[in-house]
């Protein structure tokens, strides 16, 4: 080999190594100046819990525990708590599903409010009431993980509507209305509801409708009932939860005729299409027209 074109190798060589020394030095390069407008954000779904425990017990379980959630509500003093990045899966939906979307760990943020849930008094079973400081700071922070995600209203949901086979939270004293009145979910409105329950009457003679006519619409909203049109317990418990949110003053899983009503306003095409809006957080202007 010539002199010359061993001088060559040799300077090729050392450029060779210097590239890969740099390389290594400063990682990958991943050019960023172009930005595609056919994204979103990956999450879809807001999904609320109460925590039934203190915010000793809760904040133990949820950091060092198998469960966990992107925010903790505390409920004295009230402060919220960041326990999981919003970019990262947190573990607090577990079987879940919500119309097409199943597994929602994937595609949710999670929000646990410190509250006990159900009580045994001697009296008979009762609920924990919300502090109104905790809700106080909910709201907000609900408003802001809805605006920076772009979430539907249709999609801000309770731990028991995802999950009904085994949940119940965030219970009938969470104020779903107060969120409503807030802008920040779709709710029906009375009139609606009534002009439903007389159309309703009308068509099936003063009776509620069938079990199959329930989990039908049951299905449409959102949930994943049997199709057997049997009262089975999968469909009480459904039944249940969606009671549990929009008439909280009873909730027995009893497929009744308000609750058809409710209901038929809720499956709607005019209600859907307010339902899949972004909410945008301000509040309604006549909320006693809300049911």
């Amino acid at each position: 080999m010539s002199r010359a074109v061993s001088r060559s190798w040799s300077r090729r060589s050392l450029l060779g190594a210097a590239l890969a020394l740099g390389g290594c030095a400063t990682g990958l390069r991943v050019d960023t100046s172009y930005v595609s407008r056919g994204q979103d954000s990956r999450v879809l779904f807001l999904v609320l819990h109460y925590t039934v425990g203190s915010f000793e017990r809760s904040l133990k379980q949820l950091t060092e525990g198998p469960v966990s959630s992107h925010y903790l509500v505390r409920d004295t003093p009230p402060t919220v708590f960041r326990l999981v990045d919003e970019s990262r899966r947190a573990w607090h939906a577990g079987l879940s599903c919500w119309k097409a979307h199943c597994g929602l760990n994937a595609s949710s943020v999670g929000i646990e409010i410190v509250n006990p849930g159900q009580l045994d008094p001697p009296l008979g079973r009762d609920w924990a009431p919300f502090d109104e400081a905790q809700i106080a700071l909910v709201i907000p922070l609900v408003r802001d993980i809805v605006q920076r995600h772009q979430i539907r209203a249709e999609r801000i949901l309770g731990h028991g509507e995802v999950a009904p086979a085994n949940k119940v939270d965030p219970g009938p004293l969470f104020p779903w209305r107060r969120l409503a009145v807030e802008g920040l979910i779709a709710w029906p409105e009375a009139a609606e509801v009534a002009s439903a329950r007389e159309a309703l009457q009308a068509r099936f003679v003063g009776q509620a409708p069938g079990v199959d006519w329930f989990q039908q619409k049951l299905a449409v909203h959102g949930f994943h009932p049997p199709r057997h049109g049997e009262l089975d317990e999968a469909t009480r418990r459904i039944l249940m939860n969606f009671q549990m949110r929009y008439r909280n003053s009873r909730f027995d899983g009893e497929p009744d005729l308000e609750t058809a009503a409710l209901l038929e306003v809720l499956t709607s095409p005019a209600y859907r299409a307010r339902a899949e809006q972004v909410p945008r957080g301000v509040p309604v202007a006549t909320p006693a027209a809300l049911y």
